[in-house]
């Protein structure tokens, strides 16, 4: 006997579409959704429809609905909040997430060289104009942001929907400064410059349709930076060594 195909329920088809925006990262963790009225009439759709397809979604764990509104699930949430507090303070853990990120920044590079779209490739235009625009007033704040929402843009020009959500949740661990520090990295003016040229050299490459180009300079970018950030943390040692001396005598009799 052959099995009735049975049609898709609206709800289920809503559902469907609005998990599928999440997936694609088109909709991201934390953020909150039109209103139930606005988004019943942007999806042509009845608002009993949209609820029940909002509770099955919930179930899922993919939204969350309170008195606030209704938000897309920080997803990720139960695994990096614990991830965190077992990385913080440990200098291996810098060590291993370079060694991580080179191979998954040369091949995201490359992905987007092949994939991006002309919104991706504007996207990441616009990044590295904010990032021209931050150096020139010497904005280190605004020029790291810049920095981290310009490796988010090459993650979703890639179309990897694993890689792009790890990574945009290890963006935000960065934001928190659980591997290194980016206020201290863009404090210094040499390593500032050498790090737009590597940025735009990245964006040229892409935009150029250049996947091996783009994998070698964003290969070269984890690189220095991993090697920045070690002298960076050799220099915090060696101060505190040297306060330590200055406070000897605070551990002596006198």
């Amino acid at each position: 006997m052959t099995e009735r195909i049975k049609p898709q329920r609206v709800a289920e088809a809503i559902a469907d579409h609005i998990a599928k925006l999440i997936l694609q990262g088109v909709l991201r963790p934390g953020e909150r959704l039109t209103p139930e009225r606005e988004l019943a009439e942007k999806l042509d759709v009845s608002r009993p429809s949209l609820r029940e397809a909002i509770d099955m979604l919930a179930e899922r764990g993919l939204l969350v609905t309170t008195r606030g509104g209704t938000h897309v699930a920080q997803f990720l949430s139960p695994l990096l909040k614990p991830l965190a507090s077992l990385l913080a303070d440990n200098p291996q853990v810098t060590a291993d997430y370079f060694e991580f990120r080179q191979g998954v920044e040369a091949q995201a590079a490359r992905y987007a060289a092949l994939r991006a779209s002309d919104i991706d490739r504007e996207a990441i235009r616009g990044c590295i104009e904010r990032m021209k625009k931050a150096h020139e007033i010497e904005d280190p704040t605004e020029e790291s942001q810049a920095d981290v929402d310009f490796h988010l843009a090459i993650y979703e020009a890639g179309h990897n929907a694993v890689m792009l959500h790890i990574m945009r949740g290890l963006a935000e661990l960065l934001r928190t400064n659980i591997f290194y520090s980016r206020e201290q990295l863009y404090g210094r003016h040499s390593v500032r410059a050498k790090l737009l040229a590597q940025h735009v050299a990245i964006a040229d490459a892409i935009l150029a349709g250049n996947p091996k180009a783009a994998e070698a300079a964003a290969t070269d970018h984890v690189r220095f930076t991993f090697t920045s950030v070690e002298d960076i943390l050799r220099d915090s040692m060696r101060l505190k060594a040297s306060l330590l001396r200055v406070e000897r005598s605070d551990y002596l009799a006198r």
